[in-house]
């Protein structure tokens, strides 16, 4: 039983990293690697898979967030949604390679969807960043290198 709550909770730390609240999973991550107890390979799927579905919600978010950019309490001007959205189609889809990055992963995804990326590119992208950082991160904790 203590297995699938720590891994539930993993999930869900990482779910939540991933979407735009401010939390963090990575401590998570190198506690349960840590305790031994786990399977990396487990741990790694978990988290991984965690945070891209956070990333979906975002995108969702984003594919929905146009039709409330003219409310008042829209949290983003017009002119910062813009430079966004400028920014995005700049570098174009590689830039979700990037998602794993603390501050610009999270909007990176919400904007993902308002320009309308195609579900599949997205969630390639995003899953090979974000388990790549795991991976690294589990690395560096277990002495991989």
């Amino acid at each position: 039983m203590l297995d699938i709550s720590a891994y539930l909770g993993l999930f869900l730390a990482a779910l939540l990293a991933a979407t735009i609240l401010p939390l963090q999973s990575e401590a998570a991550l190198v506690g349960l690697l840590l305790s031994d107890a786990l399977a990396p390979w487990a741990l790694l799927l978990v988290a991984t898979t965690g945070n891209v579905l956070g990333s979906v919600i975002n995108w969702l978010l984003g594919r929905s967030l146009e039709r409330f950019r003219e409310r008042r309490w829209f949290p983003v001007s017009a002119s910062g949604l813009a430079r966004a959205q400028r920014g995005y189609q700049r570098y174009g889809r590689w830039s979700l390679l990037l998602s794993w990055v603390p501050l610009i992963g999270d909007p990176l995804t919400v904007i993902a969807g308002t320009l309308r990326e195609p579900l599949w590119s997205f969630l390639l992208l995003v899953t090979l960043a974000k388990g790549a950082r795991y991976l690294v991160l589990a690395a560096l904790t277990l002495g991989w290198f």
